[in-house]
């Protein structure tokens, strides 16, 4: 089960915090003996101790505080904890650097030290140059033109054309990463919501939105920023509709821009994670087998790397993708019970990341997992993860709260529950329809199972001939494909047919793939 969250926000800040950064905070707010720091620091242990938050218990462990001076401690607390890590942090964060610069520059220029004060913006803004950070440059040159409009420098012709130039050159180029960005961002919010597009008329919307948004000129600019919004649109516009050649080849281009930028792998280090999770994706996808390895090697050593290891925030959206990776890898290569070795791990992880992780995060991996229970033959198991999702009252994902009914149902069948096939189907097919997620593929199933409960297991070989039949050629059909990302369902019927393990059948597939690549190979 997906366990709640904490909702007190102090509580949650203190239990994000790693020994150092505890032990940076302890010095940071003990540097003054202040009484209201004391007391500040018996809350923090006192919260920091507690396994859940409750006000009651915590109000017993303070009896020098009232409830309503608490209310007024834990805002004094949180402000102390977050410049404390600001301290902290600082070193490992650009933007957290500019700020700073930006900070001093200001106070210079409030104590009339201007020349100073205009030495630390040429400083900042160097290093925003250096490192594409484009938005930061607005508030340093609108300070720097209040310094030339109001006082004498000795630079005022040559520097305030300078500064007129350059104020509209990055005022075009933050338009165009502004533009990006949030194409980007809508078409993410789009899959997030409604995942795949389910017929000719969402892609044809998809097509108009995307062409109606995408700013003129993107494609020919050179900038890291414009063009890792440019190909994280693309990738989410291929994504959506299920162009997996397209979708791989801006997953590409997206992760090899960061290696055409190395300095952006710390600098924009999320990206990066995200850039190889859709690569990952992708090989996926397209059952690119030899990529995937190569690809997940590559992700993993990252993810053990100094830079990912220091940083929660990194290491848990790490820790999310390369689960969803090796369990990937183990449903292309029919490998189930090899993968079960990893749920132990996942979950205990899953609770230990808890307060981090997004729903839609723990819904994809619990899918994950239950298909891995389902490709190994324990069905009941697969159902148990199968049924967090779809009693998880969220809007995120349709398209996944309905395929999760469908394996659902499918798990039935094979544990040879048809009391329940005939409701079982009934209400599935409702939830999909009334979703609009039916393919000719699910329809096909559905007129299967519908039937299902009338047939002995003899009886039901020849329908699922006629199913497979039926179903075999829409392999290569695009808004058919969604069926296959989700569940191999012509590997499940195939295992029917043929009286194999799914597990069995997708395998010799993997195998034979890896045959027909050497073979190739000692051919040339």
């Amino acid at each position: 089960m997906m366990p709640n969250r904490p909702a007190d926000i102090l509580f949650q800040l203190i239990h994000s915090l790693e020994k150092a950064e505890k032990r940076h905070f302890k010095l940071y707010i003990t540097r003054s003996s202040a009484k209201e720091n004391l007391k500040v620091v018996q809350l923090f242990d006192a919260l920091d101790k507690m396994e859940e938050y409750d006000e009651r218990v915590l109000l017993k462990k303070l009896p020098a505080v009232t409830k309503p001076q608490l209310a007024n401690l834990k805002i004094h607390l949180y402000k102390q904890i977050l410049g404390s890590l600001r301290l902290l942090k600082a070193a490992d964060s650009l933007d957290l650097q500019l700020n700073e610069l930006f900070d001093h520059a200001h106070i210079l220029y409030k104590k009339g030290l201007f020349l100073q004060s205009i030495r630390i913006i040429d400083k900042a803004k160097e290093l925003a140059y250096e490192n594409q950070k484009y938005f930061f440059l607005p508030q340093l040159i609108a300070l720097e033109k209040r310094i030339e409009n109001l006082h004498v420098t000795g630079n005022y012709g040559e520097r305030t054309i300078q500064l007129s130039v350059e104020a509209n050159t990055v005022n075009e180029k933050l338009d165009m990463v502004s533009r990006l960005s949030d194409l980007a961002l809508q078409l993410y919010g789009f899959y997030i919501q409604h995942g795949h597009a389910r017929n000719d008329a969402d892609e044809e919307r998809l097509e108009k939105f995307f062409r109606e948004n995408l700013p003129p000129g993107a494609p020919d600019r050179d900038g890291f920023y414009e063009r890792l919004y440019l190909y994280q649109s693309y990738t989410w516009y291929a994504f959506i509709r299920q162009d997996f050649l397209m979708y791989y080849r801006y997953t590409q281009k997206w992760v090899d821009l960061f290696d055409e930028f190395p300095v952006a792998q710390r600098v924009e280090t999320g990206h990066y994670i995200k850039g190889m999770h859709n690569l990952l994706n992708a090989h996926f996808d397209l059952r690119n087998y030899e990529k995937f390895q190569v690809d997940l090697q590559r992700f993993e050593d990252f993810a053990a790397s100094k830079r990912v290891q220091q940083n929660e925030n990194f290491r848990v959206q790490s820790f999310v993708y390369l689960a969803s990776a090796r369990i990937n890898f183990h449903n292309i290569t029919g490998t189930f019970k090899e993968g079960l070795k990893l749920v132990p791990g996942i979950r205990e992880k899953l609770a230990e990341y808890n307060m981090f992780i997004d729903r839609h995060r723990i819904m994809v991996v619990n899918y994950k997992i239950a298909t891995l229970y389902f490709g190994s033959g324990d069905y009941s198991t697969c159902i148990d993860f199968l049924q967090d999702i779809i009693n998880e009252p969220t809007g995120l994902r349709s398209d996944l709260q309905c395929y999760a009914r469908l394996v659902h149902l499918l798990a039935h069948f094979e544990l040879g529950n048809m009391d329940l096939m005939d409701s079982l189907t009934r209400s599935v097919y409702r939830y999909m329809s009334k979703m609009q997620n039916l393919t000719v593929i699910e329809e096909e199933m559905f007129r299967f199972f519908r039937n299902s409960f009338k047939f002995t297991r003899n009886q039901q070989r020849p329908e699922l001939e006629k199913f497979l039949e039926n179903v075999k050629h829409l392999e290569g059909n695009r808004f058919e494909t969604r069926s296959f990302a989700y569940l191999d369902i012509i590997s499940w019927l195939e295992s029917k047919v043929q009286q194999k393990p799914m597990s069995e059948i997708i395998h010799n597939k993997y195998l034979k793939s890896k045959k027909r690549r050497y073979t190739g190979a000692k051919a040339a």
